[in-house]
């Protein structure tokens, strides 16, 4: 199927967008060659971030489908112009739902086949049909439905067809950490706001995530609830939004109420652990990092809404005969319910929950999904103790927290502009 080609800018022009994305990065990462011989097990090489590209589920998924597997990590925006530039380095690409316009539009990616996909049907309907719940809010901006079928026409949209652009897998809700030792604790979707973080009391306390596509709404939500300004559609702001609101988070930080910015979940654990900042953006997996070590740390329940994220796996292009066949093996692999318990232990969702079920212990999921008071200690991804006994999610049960989504991780009309605002930010 000839995909529809972007209307706004031809190809050569859009790849030279997207090599802005990582301007003042380091190198993208080298690709090594894969040897074919009769008698070797296939191959496939899978490009993403550490969220999800750890070693134990490198090995497990080997051990279970008796394939090599190469895990490339790396930054989102490394591996997104990665991807999209060079779809020959990669079997498959793992990050979030905001890169799908991205490397759809560079063609660096191929249409997946639903019936090839084992566990289909038990794919709930967040990603299919946009609510968790009837009475769940869509959320503005990149809504995953919005972006998974393939249409007739080349393009991604809504509509159910026989493929897809990605499959859909893990996610979760992200909104913003505090240390409840300095800020008193808020009561989650009454008290706890995004406003915090703009609040003149915590200044020079205060970090935000280094990435456009995710800071950026936290800070638009901060905005907004602090009364600053307002947006005709967060989801999709205008060149003159951005102007305003930057003009606001420049004079914040020229009065020094950031300490900074971080780019990866150690980063934000080490700021908060020494005690330069007490609220900043924040990933699950940072929250329960810092509780191991002592630090009561709280991920908040904002009034607003979360900021949430949907993991994707795409299909190269160029992945065809034998290392596709391993590619959609691999896919299914990551629904059949092992992976699906293993990454709830580090407070991921996955989209076909009851799979996992059976891999986890009636402790782990009433804690994880049903939101329920943890009846014992459990273990998080490392083996070491992250949830106490007695202790409740924060947000509460996993349809709770994606009934209340503000807005998705998102690649706006203006992204390109919006990487020159986010840049003269971090550089003022």
């Amino acid at each position: 199927m000839e995909k529809k080609k972007c209307d706004k800018q031809g190809r050569r022009e859009f790849l030279k967008t997207c090599g802005s994305m990582v301007a003042g990065t380091a190198a993208t990462l080298a690709f090594p060659g894969i040897i074919s011989a009769r008698d070797s097990k296939p191959t496939i090489r899978v490009l993403g971030t550490h969220v999800t590209l750890q070693e134990q589920l490198r090995q497990k998924a080997e051990k279970d489908l008796g394939i090599n597997i190469e895990f490339y990590p790396g930054g989102s925006a490394e591996v997104m112009l990665k991807a999209s530039t060079d779809p020959s380095s990669f079997d498959l690409y793992e990050q979030w739902s905001n890169s799908i316009n991205v490397l759809w539009q560079a063609d660096a990616i191929q249409p997946i086949s639903i019936n090839k996909l084992q566990y289909w049907n038990e794919i709930n309907d967040l990603t299919k049909k946009g609510k968790i719940s009837p009475n769940a809010r869509i959320g503005l901006g990149d809504a995953p439905y919005k972006l998974l079928y393939v249409q007739p026409d080349g393009s991604i949209g809504p509509n159910p067809t026989g493929e897809i652009s990605f499959l859909p897998y893990v996610h979760n809700t992200d909104s913003f950490g505090y240390n409840s030792a300095v800020i008193p604790k808020g009561l989650p979707y009454e008290t706890e706001s995004w406003g915090w973080l703009l609040d003149e009391q915590y200044s020079g306390k205060v970090a935000v995530v280094n990435e456009p596509s995710i800071g950026l709404f936290d800070m638009a939500l901060a905005a907004k609830a602090r009364g600053l300004m307002d947006f005709q559609n967060m989801g999709n702001m205008t060149r003159a939004e951005l102007d305003e609101l930057f003009k606001i988070m420049v004079d914040y930080k020229k009065r020094g109420h950031f300490r900074g910015v971080w780019s990866s979940v150690p980063q934000s654990v080490e700021l908060m652990r020494r005690g330069d900042v007490v609220i900043q953006s924040m990933f699950s997996p940072g929250v329960s990092a810092l509780k191991g070590m002592g630090v009561p740390c709280i991920y908040a329940a904002p009034k607003e809404g979360y900021r949430a994220w949907h993991g994707v796996m795409c299909l190269s292009r160029e992945s065809k005969g034998e290392r596709q066949e391993a590619a959609y093996a691999f896919m299914n692999w990551w629904l059949s319910g092992w992976p699906g318990a293993f990454i709830a232990r580090q407070g991921y969702y996955i989209s076909n929950p009851d799979r996992a079920r059976k891999h986890m212990s009636v402790a782990e999921w009433d804690y994880w999904y049903d939101g329920k008071p943890a009846i014992e200690a459990l273990l998080g991804t490392d083996g070491r103790i992250s949830v106490q006994q007695g202790e409740i999610r924060t947000g509460g049960s996993y349809i709770k927290r994606f009934e209340n989504v503000a807005v998705w991780n998102t690649v706006m009309d203006t992204y390109e502009y919006s990487l020159l605002k986010w840049n003269e930010f971090v550089m003022s």
